[in-house]
């Protein structure tokens, strides 16, 4: 199983929080996981003055996946879904879970509720 990891638990661990820094040793025995490029921004335009090193020390410790157009096309389908059923996916959520979903990649993220879509494949 590979994992995706959201912003939010990149942001915790960034920030020390113990149990996310448990979770992602444990995710590693499973290989290096990995991030979206817009996990990425989100990540880099929240970090403070003087926490850029590590957070690119960070980000740089995990693989990519790329934002292609197999990825944007479902990406699109998404939203639509979503719309569909009177519930409102973002651009930066509806890539993420586009990409999981290209990948058959696990999304490991504290918001759940940000991923309406019966495609997505949560940890735990």
């Amino acid at each position: 199983m590979k994992f995706l990891i959201d912003s939010d638990v990149i942001i915790w661990a960034l920030r020390g929080q113990k149990e996310t820094l448990e979770l992602l040793r444990t995710l590693q025995s499973a290989g290096i996981p990995a991030c979206s490029p817009i996990s990425i921004i989100e990540v880099k335009l929240g970090a403070k003055s003087g926490e850029e090193r590590k957070t690119n020390v960070f980000l740089d410790s995990l693989e990519v996946y790329p934002l292609d157009r197999q990825v944007a096309d479902k990406a699109s389908e998404c939203i639509t879904e979503c719309r569909r059923k009177g519930t409102t996916l973002g651009i930066p959520a509806a890539i993420i879970a586009a990409t999981c979903i290209i990948h058959g990649l696990t999304l490991v993220t504290y918001n759940t509720k940000h991923y309406p879509l019966a495609e997505i494949k949560f940890y735990p």
